[in-house]
């Protein structure tokens, strides 16, 4: 189309006289038959002007494949213009019209042998775009003769041939060879050639990441370097992005590559800039800090990345957005360069908050004073969203300055003078957190920021300073009148807000519990019996069990001392860091994310870290956003909510001996399909049907009264489970009210919806489930089965299984020793695997194993070794080496140890994906002798991160439509069929991978069965 768009061009600057807009204007009908008849022409004149009425029909959206047997034959033409029309037009419709595709081989072998070079490198190019298996084998024979062509031009053309026909058939390039002529013209004289053989190969190093096709070494590397000069700009993209995967063997040669790379970075194309910048940040970690080149490499990395500031907007923000990752690496680069991050008066919105950002990771104690000048400045903006942003840079500048801090509060209350409600609501939110930064220096402001309360209508800033009352309560006179205040629509408050208010209510209490009992009375009442927020309620009654138990400990746990904030809360992990600035130039750099989270299916190239010096019923689930992220964290970092809530269900919950009767279960509720909110999945999307109430225990040991409470316990009614209320929250169903003795406080008349047994005692009731252990839904586990038996492997006996535990994949063994020798020094490896298994570790047997004694042991594994197909394709081959010999055995895992945690797909998406997919990639089986409901199905496969997006009944059948993601980014999609009374299901598996589909419905099988 490209080619296509420059005739045109070419055209109009020899001065044609007609112009080629009217072949766009046409709009006849009988268009086609003309057409026919042009094209049969034996004028060439005319069959050139026909051809291009195709061809911008074609590029209108015009279906013109019933010509494809005419275009064909106006190939046989010397016209080099219209060869390169016709061969448009062939790369477009061969797809569709695969058998007539073939009448043009003989043509397109024959111009591969053509004088003219022009027309070699058109016909092999063409013949790599045109996808279609039965044209690839023809094309071996002219392919070869081209990458060993005397013109350069073809030679680079047929480079990228070979990546084009890898991805076609990687097969047929391997046995052809291809691979090994493709490295031999890194050694070519040309230098377009090596780099689009460098292009070529890397290419296919993507999509074989353990391949090793490009092998590296000082020679090769030298090659590279020294067509880098002479190479078109994106031929130095490829050639510097090759060499950003390689490692120097010592400083010397590291230095050596950084010298001949340098000069890029005066580069007019940024793209040649980024990519430069990118080699010398990674060879930069084997450079001795006091080595002259490294200070010297330092200043000439700064003038490079501030000329990029100086282009169009949108190439400033991705300049920016790569800086940042440089910033937080090596700050040093630009700490001289703070004034070129000042922001303009006519910056776009997304390039100002880019340049704050950086400024504020820049800002030291020799700058602070021109930084601060200057967020003042922006404080003062008509931009609301900038203004925001730059008040919260000069809460971060105090807490990441120490010096500044007092000049950062004195700023922040010039700000709060100026009355401008957004201002005052984000700066008493930074103070928030400079009073956690630096605790009981700064507390005089406190006076000025009660005075603007009134003017609080964020939920933000309402919460900060309800934080800040409750946290100084003791110096606040009127701290009860203030909480009191925020206490009166406390119910059309957001969670946020009604969530610090409870806990300043109940600091407030322990610091001043004479005055303020009625007040902690009444916002325990609101926050457990009139709300239906889970978290609220679960908070306000681990208050009140603490309160009414144990004073003394409420005090220790809720006035803790809490840790200062750390200087910088946004930083990237240091591992995805080093992985980002690999990655510097490209889209992964722009999201701060690697590639593997935002492109499907995609492992990337293995790039290597830096190494430093020494009609129908319907119930939809709300899609689980957001997680693609979790998997990022390191641990220092705090957990996301999700790690929480798993950390939490897999604690052993079990409560203590009881003397009363063992719990009962409701009749008909199972197990495995109970919801911890109670009421399974369809509870959850409001069904009508409501779910039988969970008995809770009963007879529990009264636990101690504190002093200040009577003696006698009071006694609580059962109560019906309010219809429609059964969606109540976690709290509301693992617990009951505290027992409260009547000095505290009168206990409520009744208890909240879902609770119909009285509780009484400690803290350990709260999460009692009714007398059993903990009710979660459990993944399935199979049962352990010998891999190695003792004979094959000279006394040695290794058993397992595979389990997935909060996110993390497990192999359990048991090893026996039926030898008569001590057996020690035990080590594990995998051979390479379909889906990048590889141990996370190594193998933990810390004490030799003794003749008759057996040990256990559970290795975490990782995926992100090397990957090969394998049959079947959830095969693990391993060796297993002690202090006797090496022993070899194979295994199979459940591929459900692979389904990630976020694979519930929104359900829109899903519609999208299922249509998406080819129908040949879809696959049906029969589960036979299966007796469950579908309700009872569906929370028995989420057990196995098998999520349920969305169920439909028609004619007595449920249809339940599932989602599974994969660790290597690919998505399965599922229709379960169940039919009342029927012990047959029927299953549908849609998957871009179609090969998967078998594992997948053996894992349903075996899931539903067991």
């Amino acid at each position: 189309m490209q080619e296509w768009a420059n005739q045109l061009c070419e055209n109009r600057q020899f001065g044609s006289k007609m112009t080629d807009s009217k072949y766009f204007t046409t709009t006849k009908k009988g268009e086609i038959f003309e057409l026919k008849a042009e094209l049969n022409s034996d004028k060439k004149e005319k069959k050139k002007e026909a051809v291009k009425k195709v061809i911008a029909s074609m590029t209108v959206g015009k279906d013109v494949s019933a010509l494809f047997p005419d275009v064909v034959n106006c190939m046989q033409t010397d016209n080099l213009e219209l060869k390169k029309l016709v061969y448009l037009y062939l790369m477009n419709y061969a797809k569709s019209q695969p058998d007539m595709a073939i009448m043009a081989v003989n043509t397109f072998v024959k111009d591969c042998e053509d004088l003219n070079p022009l027309i070699r490198a058109l016909a092999v190019r063409t013949m790599g775009c045109i996808r279609v298996d039965k044209i690839t084998e023809y094309l071996c024979e002219p392919l070869r003769k081209c990458l060993k062509d005397e013109d350069p031009y073809v030679r680079k053309t047929a480079a990228v041939c070979v990546a084009k026909l890898h991805d076609i058939n990687a097969q047929l390039v391997e046995d052809q060879g291809f691979l090994d002529t493709l490295k031999d013209l890194i050694s070519d004289s040309n230098p377009m050639v090596v780099a689009n053989a460098v292009a070529a190969l890397s290419e296919i190093a993507e999509s074989h990441p353990n391949s090793n096709l490009l092998d590296l070494n000082p020679q090769t590397i030298n090659k590279l370097l020294t067509a880098l000069n002479e190479c078109t700009e994106w031929g130095q993209i490829f050639i510097l992005d090759c060499l950003a995967n390689y490692s120097p063997r010592d400083d010397r040669e590291s230095q050596s590559i950084c010298e001949r790379v340098t000069p890029r970075l005066s580069h007019a194309n940024s793209a040649v800039v980024l990519s430069a910048v990118k080699v010398l940040m990674k060879f930069m970690e084997m450079l001795p800090k006091d080595l002259d080149y490294y200070g010297t490499l330092l200043k000439k990395l700064a003038p490079p990345l501030v000329t990029l500031l100086s282009a169009e907007p949108e190439l400033q923000y991705v300049a920016l957005r790569n800086i940042n990752l440089i910033v937080q690496r090596r700050p040093e680069i630009l700490k001289h360069e703070m004034k070129v991050f000042f922001v303009k008066y006519n910056d776009p919105i997304y390039v100002k908050l880019e340049k704050l950002d950086i400024m504020i990771r820049l800002a030291s104690q020799a700058n602070i004073a021109q930084v601060l000048a200057e967020l003042k400045e922006y404080a003062t903006e008509v931009d609301v969203d900038f203004v925001r942003k730059a008040v919260r840079a000069i809460g971060r500048c105090a807490i990441k300055v120490e010096q500044s801090a007092e000049r950062c509060v004195s700023t922040l209350l010039d700000l709060i003078q100026t009355k401008v409600n957004y201002v005052v609501q984000e700066a008493i939110v930074v103070i928030k957190d400079i009073f956690r930064k630096y605790p009981n220096k700064y507390e005089s402001v406190i006076a000025t920021l009660c005075e603007h309360l009134e003017s609080l209508d964020e939920p933000e800033a309402r919460a900060a300073m309800i934080w800040i009352v409750g946290e100084y309560a003791e110096r606040i006179d009127n701290a009860d009148e203030l909480l009191e205040s925020f206490l009166e629509g406390f119910h059309d408050e957001s969670t946020q807000v009604q969530l610090q208010l409870l806990t300043a209510i109940v600091k407030l209490f322990l610091k001043k519990p004479t005055e303020t009992q009625e007040l902690v009375q009444q916002v325990l009442s609101l926050a457990t019996q009139d709300s239906d927020n889970p978290d609220l309620r679960d908070r306000g009654y681990i208050y009140w069990r603490l309160l009414s138990t144990d004073p003394v400990a409420a005090k220790e746990v809720v006035l803790a001392e809490k840790p200062l904030i750390s200087e910088e809360t946004d930083l990237i992990e240091p591992t995805l860091l080093e992985e980002l600035i690999c990655h510097i130039g490209t889209l992964a750099s722009v999201y701060h994310k690697p590639p593997s989270a935002f492109v499907e299916g995609s492992r990337g190239v293995q790039h290597k870290r830096l190494t430093s010096s020494a009609g129908s019923g319907e119930s939809v689930e709300s899609p689980d956003t957001g997680s693609a992220a979790v998997s990022e964290a390191p641990p220092t970092v705090i957990p996301s909510q999700g790690d929480l809530l798993g950390d939490l269900l897999n604690l052993d919950l079990t409560p203590p001996t009881s003397t009363g009767p063992p719990p009962t279960t409701a009749p008909g509720m199972q197990l495995g399909a109970m919801d911890l909110l109670g009421g399974g999945l369809d509870s959850l999307i409001g069904d009508e049907s409501e779910p039988p109430p969970i008995p809770l225990r009963t007879d529990t040991p009264q636990s101690p009264q504190p002093p200040h409470q009577s003696p006698s316990p009071p006694h609580y009614s059962p109560t019906e489970v309010a219809p429609g209320n059964h969606t109540g929250s976690l709290g509301g169903d693992i617990g009951g009210s505290p027992a409260m003795g009547t000095g505290f406080g009168a206990p409520p008349a009744a208890m909240p919806a879902s609770f119909n047994a009285p509780i009484s005692g400690g803290l350990d009731d709260l999460f009692d489930l009714g007398g059993g252990g903990g009710l979660t839904m459990g993944t399935y586990i199979p049962p352990k089965s010998v891999w190695l038996p003792a004979m094959k492997a000279k006394g040695l006996e290794i058993s397992g299984t595979f389990v997935r535990r909060s996110g993390v994949i497990q192999m359990e063994m048991t090893l026996n020793n039926k030898a008569m020798s001590v057996m020690s020094d035990f080590a594990i490896q995998f051979n390479r695997n379909s889906f990048g298994l590889a141990p996370a570790g190594p193998l933990q047997i810390l004490t030799p194993i003794s003749p008759n004694q057996s040990i256990e042991a559970a290795l975490p594994l990782s995926t992100v070794g090397p990957v090969m197909k394998m049959e079947p394709l959830n095969n693990l081959q391993v060796a297993v080496k002690n202090n006797i010999d090496v022993f070899y055995f194979s295994c199979q895992y459940p591929i459900s140890m692979l389904f990630l945690e976020d694979g519930k797909m929104e359900r829109q998406v899903f519609l999208a994906t299922w249509k998406d997919i080819p129908n040949e990639n879809e696959s049906q089986f029969q589960i036979k002798d299966c007796h469950l409901n579908s309700d009872a199905a569906s929370n028995k496969l989420q057990g196995s991160n098998i999520f349920t997006i969305a169920k439909r009944t028609v004619e007595g059948q449920d249809m339940l439509y599932q989602s599974m993601k994969l660790t290597n980014g690919i998505w399965v999609l599922a229709e379960l069929r169940v039919q009342a009374g029927n012990p047959n299901y029927t299953i549908s598996l849609k998957c871009r991978a179609p090969e998967v589909s078998q594992c997948v419905f053996q894992n349903y099988e075996t899931v539903l069965k067991n």
